[in-house]
């Protein structure tokens, strides 16, 4: 009997007990007795028996459940990662299974939910193999409604293997346990809220694997689901059909995963629920109003319990906003479903108005955001998820889902809110602002659509005359009695300013300056930095003038008070200032430059407070008559840093190059030269000797500026040019080393980049070099971004070779490669497979261009070249790891020419799809997949979009614009690389003009290249030639 204690229990037992002992070292003796005493045979089986026995104290035999799941961890299952000797023999596995199976109906929660934990531990193994009773007992178990802690024992067992079944487990499993779980939510007389739960949480947890399922068995997910799916969705219907229940945590859960199961079945099998769906519209209406005035009540108000921050006894979360956050996901996703969202249409005015209730501040954010800012900046910026950012994500999709209408919903349901809200101001009630503020964060969250609309759109939605009206009544409110709302006034202003009045904008404008510098709640403050980050760039700065010397000063205050996000905030607030009041610069610079430094070196750990602070400093280097003063500064202190880097604490040298590189960047040649006498000698020391990744990274990127900003003057500088030459060379020789990891030469590209475009003639004694040590580095490269930038090295020395590009073959092909017949041979099988992964609008320029002209030579090399061309398919369906394994991904080979013009061709279609996005961005991407071949047609043909059915000048200018405008965010535009006159290169205009002139020069050859060619591609060159009255004769 498992209650029977022998002598071998006993001394389990006592040491148990001493693992809980406060003493250590009573402790540690007691762990190390037990480890040694799971090697010996029978451990596990004792274990079972302690947590099988009910006459023993829950703490033990709940400790002993915990212990038995690590031992089947370590010692169950060899072959496995986590496998440690000796094994656990075949008769003491059946014991402890048997053992576990007879514990499942304990009455005691945490010994099911520690009990069940050790069963899925072992199911992974076992079943259904070795352990082919395990789902018959726990069905058993489940339907025995005479013995409730079984049932609950069984559910909690199931929700656990649930989590570990695969597609062939699952389907064999729902037709015999939905059935089962089906009684139990549908028989509220017999089995708690509790126990349902637990079995709609199983429900959900085989939903979901089936759903993922479904894009491999479609047709078998359907025919499995299906027939089931209508006495879910009425048990369903019944659950949310009752008022939600006030301070019922259990009602609030079963209906959370009510919510979670429509959730997939509406997100993964549409097709099965539109029939469906009718059925749940009115309970989840009635569920949806009456969870407001629960919420209301207890998270808003606070006057009944939300049971926030609590679980039950598997762990499971209570809180009403939990459950209120499932409740807008779902939501969200009918919104997302364009059939279903038709449904609750007419209902869309309703919908939006208790959405904005939803949003109300409640009486626990008060509370928290009332003494610690940090936490009310972070929410402000989404950082956190809630019930406002949840409420607020669905009147987005309410906007997406219906345009004008749901817009035309939105502002019906803030007016209405703002009128009720007036009434309760009216009547005296303490918590009218509530509703206001509510309002406005919802117009705020919507803010850029309703702003593009209004100032854009056919019809005025006049929302600026709504914000304006909130605004002009509550402005004069008290700030100690009303923080929230005034800090939304502000923040609301921010986001509105154009379509506010000037004579509004002015007003928050100096209200927010004279906040700064008052004595008010820190929420006001915050609000106010936000107002004055927004509207200070766009100020009148003869208006304001007058008041920045003031302003300075109480951001500098505020700087020795904020911490964390409040930081962030104050500093960002600071940059805008010093960029508003450039005039002024010179007389703050004194002061806030030393604070700015303080902070900086203060935060050096932090990236983003580090970051924030040289953006200020940037700043103030960018005011008139502020760099030569603010360098002045910061040498005698970066100095000593760079000349002793290894004395410094982490962070600090590579900091202070970013700071170095901060004031090199677009610096007058005297402050290149004075930053050099400085820190040159040390930058390159860091390059040689260094170990960090992050020094090494941030000194290219100095040396890379030294090298722009100084150009050949930099090399007399130190009194001998060569030894100042040979040191970059050193450095740029390090950076190459094949040995030196990635991470670590990740910049060398764009000092490389730098070296050659600024020191042309002395470079060109080390082109052979050069290249061989470009070679090895590329070939023992990680990071694909290293790669790229490694690759436009190589197009940027064909450029320079040029009109002798045929030399510079030659000298490629001189090079030996490893694994490849030579250099040449290497590098072009590696630039033709990354071209189209290179970003920015400058490295797509040179790179495509190089091409061209390489292709442009005719070189016999580039026939015997052969690179990788289009993928081989061979089989369908899906590519599972195991199939890539067997059957990796196969390359067509194609000839070097033929591919380059295919890229060529690649570049005009892109530049010209970026043209028409552009013209239309609100394109519907599913109309674009639904008539792909008919776009390719229009795009194409555009391409020739003139009367005379020729690309003008004009329109390709448009082009190169757009194209421009499109890779500015694939990396920050490189300022050292805008001085390079390839920047200019129009690439619309240089491919036609290149491909113009390689038909006219030999039509055989071209012909034939384009023969290899896809219709597109062949399209989109036909379209460039017919300019030019050339047509293409080159389709079978």
């Amino acid at each position: 009997m498992a209650n029977v204690i022998d002598q071998d229990q006993h001394w389990l037992l006592n040491c148990l007990s001493a693992t809980l002992d406060p003493n250590h070292e009573v402790r540690s003796f007691a762990e190390a007795s037990l480890n040694q005493a799971s090697l010996q045979p029978g451990f596990g089986s004792a274990l079972s028996k302690v947590a099988a026995n009910r006459e023993l104290p829950l703490g033990l035999r709940q400790l002993a459940a915990v212990l038995l799941k690590q031992f089947v961890k370590k010692h169950w299952q060899e072959g496995e990662d986590s496998f440690e000797h000796p094994a656990v023999s075949s008769d003491e596995k059946a014991v402890i299974r048997r053992l576990l199976l007879m514990s499942l109906d304990d009455p005691q929660r945490k010994i099911c939910t520690a009990i069940s934990m050790a069963m899925a531990s072992i199911a992974v193994y076992d079943w259904p193999e070795e352990w082919p009773d395990l789902l018959p007992f726990l069905l058993k178990l489940i339907s025995d409604q005479t013995n409730m802690n079984g049932v609950h024992g069984a559910l909690r067992c199931l929700a656990l293997l649930s989590g570990d079944l695969d597609d062939k487990t699952v389907p064999a499993l729902v037709p015999v346990l939905f059935p089962c779980l089906l009684t139990i939510v549908s028989s509220p007389q017999v089995y708690e809220k509790y126990i349902r739960t637990k079995a709609l949480s199983i429900v959900y947890y085989c939903t979901s694997m089936l759903v993922a399922m479904s894009g491999v068995y479609k047709t078998e997910t359907t025919a499995l689901i299906g027939p089931m799916l209508k006495p879910w969705m009425d048990q369903f219907s019944i659950i949310l059909e009752h008022p939600v229940q006030s301070e019922d945590p259990n009602d609030w859960s079963i209906r959370m995963e009510v919510l979670k199961c429509l959730n997939q079945f509406v997100q993964n099998l549409p097709g099965l629920t539109e029939s469906e769906f009718m059925v749940i519209i009115r309970p989840l209406w009635e569920t949806f109003v009456s969870s407001l005035g629960v919420y209301v009540r207890s998270s808003i108000e606070g006057t009944e319990d939300s049971f926030e921050g609590r679980y039950d006894s598997d762990g499971a979360e209570k809180s009403l906003d939990s459950y209120v956050i499932q409740l807008f996901e779902f939501l969200l996703t009918i919104m997302g479903s364009a059939k279903l969202a038709k449904v609750v249409a007419n209902n869309t005015t309703e919908l939006v108005y208790y959405t904005i209730a939803f949003l109300q501040m409640t009486e626990q954010q008060v509370h928290t955001w009332s003494v610690d800012a940090n936490q009310f900046v972070a929410d402000e910026d989404d950082v956190t998820y809630s019930c406002r950012v949840s409420g607020a994500l669905l009147l987005e999709e309410v906007v997406h889902a219906y345009g004008r209408e749901g817009i035309d919903a939105i502002m019906n349901g803030a007016k209405q809110h703002f009128r009720e809200s007036q009434q309760e101001k009216v009547s005296g009630s303490t918590v009218w602002w509530r509703r206001r503020e509510a309002t406005l964060f919802a117009l705020a969250s919507l803010s850029e659509q309703l702003v593009d609309l209004e100032v854009s759109g056919p019809s005025r939605v006049d929302v600026g005359k709504l914000v304006e009206q909130i605004i002009t009544e509550d402005i004069g409110i008290g700030v100690h009695e009303y923080p929230f709302l005034y800090a939304r006034i502000f923040t609301s202003v921010a986001k509105f300013s154009p379509l506010i009045s000037r004579g509004v904008l002015e007003h928050i404008l100096y209200a927010a300056i004279k906040a700064i510098g008052m004595d008010v709640p820190p929420p006001v403050k915050v609000g106010a930095c936000r107002a004055l980050s927004q509207l200070l760039p766009e100020a009148n700065k003869e208006l304001i003038r007058s008041q920045m010397m003031g302003l300075f000063s109480s951001l500098t205050d505020l700087l020795n008070q904020a911490s964390d996000e409040t930081l962030h905030l104050v500093l960002e607030t600071l940059q805008s200032a010093i960029k508003a009041g450039s005039e002024t610069s010179t007389s703050v610079e004194p002061i806030i430059s030393p604070i700015i430094l303080n902070v900086w070196a203060l935060h050096i750990s932090d990236p983003f407070i580090s970051i924030d602070a040289l953006e200020v400093l940037e700043a103030i280097k960018n005011s008139p008559g502020c760099i030569h003063p603010l360098t002045s500064r910061v040498l005698p202190y970066i100095g000593p840093i760079l000349n002793k880097p290894q004395q410094q604490p982490d962070g600090l040298v590579a900091g202070s190059l970013d700071l170095v590189t901060m004031l090199l960047k677009n610096a007058p040649i005297d402050v290149v030269k004075a930053v050099h006498d400085v820190c040159f000698d040390a930058v390159i020391w860091i390059v040689l000797q260094s170990d960090d990744h992050s020094e090494m990274q941030n000194a290219t990127e100095c040396l890379a500026a030294f090298v722009s900003g100084g150009r050949e003057e930099v090399l007399t500088w130190s009194g001998d040019s060569r030894f100042t030459m040979r040191s970059l060379l050193d450095a740029a020789s390090r950076l190459l080393d094949p040995k030196l990891e990635s991470s670590g030469s990740l910049f060398v590209g764009s000092y490389i980049l730098q070296l050659i475009l600024n020191l042309p003639s002395q470079m060109s004694l080390h082109i052979r070099d050069l290249v061989a040590a470009l070679v090895r580095r590329m070939q023992s490269v990680q990071i694909v971004g290293l790669k790229s930038s490694l690759l436009l090295i190589f197009a940027r020395l064909v450029h320079m070779s040029s009109p002798n590009v045929e030399q510079f073959i030659d000298l490629l092909t001189s090079i030996p490669a490893e694994g490849y017949d030579n250099s040449f041979s290497y590098v072009m099988s590696e630039w033709t497979k990354q071209q189209s992964e290179i970003q920015g609008a400058y490295q797509i320029k040179v790179t495509t261009s190089a091409l061209a002209l390489l292709l442009s030579t005719r070189h016999a090399e580039l026939t015997k070249t052969n690179v990788q061309g289009h993928l081989v398919k061979f089989a369908a369906g899906i590519t599972t790891r195991s199939k890539a394994k067997l059957a990796p991904d196969q390359w067509a080979m194609v000839s070097l020419p033929e591919k380059i013009l295919a890229l060529l061709a690649d570049a005009l279609i892109e530049i010209r799809e970026q043209d028409l996005a552009d013209d239309d961005e609100d394109s519907d991407w599913e109309e674009v997949q639904a008539g792909d071949a008919e776009m390719d047609k229009d795009l194409l043909q555009s391409l020739s979009a003139t009367s005379s059915g020729r690309p003008s000048y004009e329109h390709l200018e448009a082009m190169e614009k757009v194209f421009n405008k499109d890779h500015e965010d694939d990396y920050e535009a490189d300022q050292l690389c805008v001085a390079d006159p390839l920047y200019q290169i129009n690439l619309a205009c240089y491919l036609r003009d290149f491909l113009i002139n390689f038909c006219q020069s030999n039509r055989p050859l071209f012909e034939n290249l384009c023969q290899s060619l896809t219709e597109s591609e062949q399209d989109a060159i036909q379209m460039v030639l017919s300019s030019n009255n050339l047509y293409l004769v080159c389709r079978e």
